[in-house]
């Protein structure tokens, strides 16, 4: 299947297909005031689909809050339950650690629940960035007009051969299809577009104007959104810059609002989301040097919405407080509750003895430690006392041997007061 044609993957296609309508409106409308640009749609598309998705990210970002409240708690029960492999231990370690989730009016899987919902979204907006032609009629009306079979490329007899021989690109390529053939000029090069206007002198002028208005409309600050940037000087370059720095940038701040979420070195979820929080700003900047400018630029405005988006947020959480979203949370679940006819006290209640009793249990050990090796003390003090009253060479039960046993004793406590 040709890329440029609109995905029609299990649903990414049709949430692509939605978001897509939104970028055309938002393209025609800049065009409707005469500023047909691309670059300047992917930011405005990028903030527009951000707001559309800040219900998701708010519940996200209150189960992060929340999680890093709830650690401590997590912790002990897993310090408590350390090692432990005895079924009905690990069945208490998982009921305790259920009623701390509980407590504070969430689940173990509430920040997975945003997370499935808002992949097919991100898939589905990689998708639109990668293959704008697809999803905005305008611009793929320029390589329809370039390929037109009137007195277009695809009018030239064996042109199929010219392009498979000449550009490596079109290898594998159904080039019957015009999709097909749209998909590889999207990303053209300028030395490869000159070398395609060589090839079909004909359709020069043809190629010419519509590359001109192609190229005009992907310009965004000098840089073209459909290009590679590459590792050469200028100001492409620029573009995998800004990728690194803002998602750099934009994982600093989470981990600085949440620190408790990444410097767990004990938790081996926590040290491998540091590595990967580490590797991904890079990774960014290295994939926006192949790709084209348009995927980079994306990734920036994503960045930079979503910094301030955590900003405002975490501001707004810390003015509510972590005890009033929590009741938020429970008042929730009580309601559900009711409707299943339970009764409303149950989960908080259960959550507050189970939970208060983490924290004891721990002391609880400790002290019966302590208790016990008091008791072994006092218990080897009585028989060294004992065997040195019975050391004796005076035949048990005797009067002397009672007479020796005082002896000795009167003798142990004269070294004592000394």
């Amino acid at each position: 299947m040709a890329i440029l044609t609109q995905s029609t993957t299990f649903i990414i296609g049709p949430v692509a297909k939605l978001l897509g309508y939104i970028m055309n409106w938002l393209f025609l409308g800049l065009d409707a005031i005469g500023i047909p640009n691309i670059g300047l749609a992917i930011i405005i598309f990028t903030f527009v689909t951000k707001l559309l998705m800040m219900p998701l990210t708010v519940k996200q970002m209150k189960f992060t809050k929340l999680s890093t409240v709830m650690q401590p708690e997590l912790q002990a029960i897993q310090k408590k339950y350390k090692n432990t492999k005895d079924q009905n231990e690990m069945l208490k370690m998982q009921e305790e650690t259920k009623a701390v989730y509980a407590k504070y009016g969430t689940s173990p899987t509430g920040g997975c629940a945003q997370l499935l919902i808002q992949f097919p979204i991100l898939l589905a907006l990689y998708r639109i960035i990668q293959n704008i032609p697809a999803y905005v009629p305008k611009i793929k009306l320029l390589f329809t007009a370039m390929l037109s079979s009137d007195n277009g490329i695809m009018s030239v007899a064996g042109y199929q051969d010219i392009l498979s021989s000449n550009f490596t690109q079109f290898a594998n390529k159904d080039l019957t299809n015009m999709n097909s053939i749209i998909d590889v000029l999207n990303v053209f090069s300028t030395d490869n577009w000159n070398k395609l206007i060589e090839l079909f002198p004909a359709q020069a002028e043809l190629i010419t104007n519509n590359l001109n208005e192609f190229n005009h409309m992907n310009s965004f600050l000098t840089i073209n959104m459909s290009q590679n940037p590459g590792l050469t000087l200028g100001l492409p370059i620029l573009i995998p810059i800004l990728a690194g720095v803002t998602q750099y940038l934009s994982v600093r701040m989470m981990q600085t609002q949440n620190p408790a979420t990444g410097n767990n070195e004990d938790n081996p979820a926590a040290a491998s989301m540091k590595m990967m929080n580490t590797v991904m700003p890079i990774m960014s900047a290295v994939m926006a040097i192949s790709l084209p400018a348009g995927l980079g630029l994306y990734w920036s405005a994503t960045a930079v919405f979503q910094i301030l988006q955590q900003f405002i947020i975490n501001k707004y959480f810390d003015k509510k407080g972590v005890d009033e979203i929590v009741k938020e949370n429970v008042d929730k679940i009580n309601k559900k509750r009711a409707k299943q006819g339970l009764p409303e006290q149950k989960i908080t209640n259960n959550a507050k003895i189970s939970t208060k009793s983490i924290a004891s249990s721990q002391d609880k050990l400790e002290q019966a430690k302590a208790k016990k090796e008091a008791n072994d003390k006092k218990i080897k003090e009585i028989l060294d006392s004992t065997e040195y009253y019975k050391s004796s060479s005076a035949k048990p039960g005797s009067l002397s041997a009672k007479a020796n046993m005082v002896s000795k004793y009167n003798e142990k406590n004269e070294k004592h007061n000394k």
